[in-house]
């Protein structure tokens, strides 16, 4: 059966002949496959006119056609009539090309991987590509997948396992690094914005303190200014009600009364106007000192202490009261060196005062007050040379003093610090007597 397929193949298409004609050479072909091979011998052959010429790929003889072309040549009727009952003998016809009409897939293109026709191998796009039996290929890759299957081994089904198992560890060692670095991040701007809302709020603190020492210095003279103004309203209701008067006795003595009051109310001096500066002004405090601010050292960031303050400046009454302590403490030192020792009342006293902080700093202290009341009372009686001697012997104590405070507490030291700053105050009180 197969050795008649191919007896009934065309030579040119490689399919059953479809509408077989027989040139003069007595070889016969599918008209679509000699109107193919007609229209290439025809560009690039000269004959005589009226005539077309045809080599036939079988013998390779050239035959000469009518101008009518392959529809003059006569129908191969027996083979038609035997391919016809070959076909219906045969079955179902394969599905034709869809490319060329009526012309059967039955080859397989193993470049491409599809079935082709005889017109795709000759003359189509799959010109010169290796072709095979549908079946023969099926045959011959029956047993691949087989194969195939057998390079899958166990062992690398493992290693495919055990890579998935380690990138799920690493994907979620990955997301749990990511949560514990957002954590962070939260945390890290938690702190900031707690430490920026503290230096806020103690800025904001400061404000307020200024706000209210600029209440504190305004409210009474405006709550003065208003009585005043009350006071006036009151005495020219006043003086209109006396113009009224009819009765002269009447008359004349709220007269007296009236300018009484307006005389008093006229001499009532009035506030002075306070000019205050709040300093330092935060636009200017926040520009010069906050962009030199980094972020670990945001907790020393500076918040300044605002103050009201006449126009001169903080600065300048800052100076002067520098230039105060400066005076205070020369005053002393000078007391200290022109002063001497002459009085012995006065040690005595002193001693006891420095045996009672011994004992007791805190009842000591009180006192040693106590003791400086009496003492007050003795040295005004006395000369200005025994003042001179109680001075150095202050100074002295105070020496002894300084001593045994490094040995006690920051309590006793602060204690004996306010001691020597009331005997300054004492002795000054004395002299200026």
């Amino acid at each position: 059966m197969d050795n008649v397929e191919e007896d009934l193949t065309c030579s040119v298409c490689y399919s059953l002949f479809s509408d077989p004609r027989v040139l003069p050479c007595s070889h016969t072909f599918c008209k679509t496959c000699l109107d193919n091979l007609l229209q290439v011998s025809t560009n690039y052959s000269i004959w005589r006119p009226l005539r077309l010429p045809l080599k036939c790929p079988n013998c390779r003889s050239v035959v000469e056609l009518p101008p009518m072309g392959v529809d003059s040549l006569p129908t191969n009727v027996c083979l038609r009539a035997i391919i016809e009952k070959y076909q219906s003998d045969l079955g179902p016809r394969p599905p034709s090309c869809q490319e060329h009409h009526r012309q059967p897939l039955n080859m397989y293109c193993i470049q491409d991987r599809q079935l082709i026709c005889g017109l795709c191998l000759t003359v189509g796009q799959h010109q010169g590509h290796p072709i095979d039996d549908l079946q023969a290929a099926f045959l011959r890759e029956k047993q691949t997948p087989s194969l195939l299957l057998a390079r899958l081994s166990e062992q690398r089904w493992a290693q495919v396992c055990e890579l998935g198992e380690q990138l799920e560890q690493e994907k979620a060692r990955c997301e749990g690094l990511v949560r514990q670095d957002r954590q962070e991040v939260n945390q890290f701007f938690q702190t900031l914005e707690a430490v920026l809302a503290r230096k806020r709020h103690a800025y904001l603190d400061a404000l307020d303190k200024a706000g209210a020492e600029v209440s504190r210095a305004y409210d009474p003279l405006i709550h003065r200014v208003k009585e005043l103004q009350e006071e006036q309203l009151d005495l020219v209701s006043l003086g209109s009600s006396v113009e009224e008067e009819d009765s002269p006795l009447v008359f004349l003595e709220q007269v007296h009364l009236f300018r009484e009051r307006v005389e008093e109310f006229v001499k009532t001096p009035l506030p002075s106007v306070i000019n205050l500066s709040v300093t330092p002004r935060a636009a200017e405090h926040l520009q010069q000192h906050w962009p030199a601010v980094t972020i670990g050292s945001l907790e020393e960031a500076p918040v300044p202490k605002v103050c009201c303050c006449a126009r001169c400046g903080c600065v300048e009454a800052g100076e002067a009261a520098e230039a105060g302590r400066a005076q205070s403490v020369s005053w002393a030192h000078k007391l200290w060196r022109e002063l001497r020792p002459t009085s012995s009342v006065v040690l005595v006293g002193l001693l006891l005062l420095l045996a009672a902080l011994w004992v007791n700093p805190v009842g000591g202290a009180s006192l040693g007050f106590s003791l400086l009341s009496q003492l007050s009372q003795l040295v005004h009686g006395l000369s200005s040379e025994l003042i001179t001697s109680l001075w150095d012997t202050v100074c002295s104590a105070h020496t002894v003093m300084e001593a045994m405070v490094e040995r006690w507490s920051s309590q006793l030291s602060s204690l004996g610090e306010k001691v020597f700053q009331h005997l300054a105050a004492f002795f000054k009180t004395l002299i200026l007597h």
